[in-house]
């Protein structure tokens, strides 16, 4: 098996956008042996637990309403030449994502992360929900097979919020300054939104490289 870290946030379009690529590769390669884990990193560390105007954000982020407009028709370009749905204008707020991570790390302890991280994005970028609410994300939990009142006491609690913002800080101190970022096999740094091709390409690379018999020892 080779493990397949995926360092993401949840409102990170391109997260989205990647995921959505590497998901058609493994369809395509059910015989695949990666075993996938997500690991937080938020875009707005500072951001204020009640989130704030989308607008006033993106703005505020990209210089102005001429930046924010270039950067995110960019993005919608590459989600329609991918053919991912993104309902940018129902996006009213731009939430703090702490919460959603500590959901992923204990979605992760029932094996059930990547079901999650699917309804993460969907709520976000199709929907327009505030994933940051608790509500939102005790429906997201519940949709993936997860108990609805532990949920809400673990949100309702200050569990696992230093890990959550210790493991992300310990993401930048290793030199991540965007996401997506995936790690392959502990060793292989792959940036960005990659495409579905070079997706199969690793696939078929480890398959043989695990078909390759050992060289005997001399």
């Amino acid at each position: 098996m080779t493990k397949l870290d995926i360092i993401s946030d949840p409102i990170c379009p391109w997260c989205y956008i990647g995921k959505t690529k590497l998901d058609r590769a493994l369809e395509k390669h059910p015989e695949h042996d990666f075993v996938i884990e997500w690991h937080p990193f938020q875009l707005n560390p500072e951001m204020p637990a009640e989130g704030m105007d989308r607008r006033e954000y993106l703005e505020a982020k990209f210089g102005g309403k001429e930046g924010a407009v270039k950067v995110y028709g960019a993005i919608a370009q590459a989600a329609e030449a991918a053919g991912i749905e993104i309902n940018f204008e129902g996006i009213e707020r731009t939430p703090s994502t702490l919460n959603a991570h500590r959901l992923l790390h204990w979605a992760a302890l029932e094996g059930k992360q990547n079901a999650v991280v699917d309804r993460l994005f969907k709520a976000y970028f199709r929907e327009g929900q505030d994933i940051s609410d608790h509500d939102t994300l005790i429906d997201i939990a519940t949709g993936a097979g997860m108990d609805a009142d532990v949920t809400r006491r673990l949100l309702e609690s200050d569990a696992d919020v230093k890990d959550i913002q210790d493991r992300d800080a310990s993401a930048r101190e290793r030199g991540v300054s965007g996401v997506p970022c995936f790690v392959i096999g502990n060793h292989y740094v792959v940036q960005g939104a990659q495409d579905t091709a070079l997706w199969e390409k690793v696939i078929n690379e480890l398959s043989d490289a695990h078909d390759k018999p050992a060289s005997p020892a001399g």
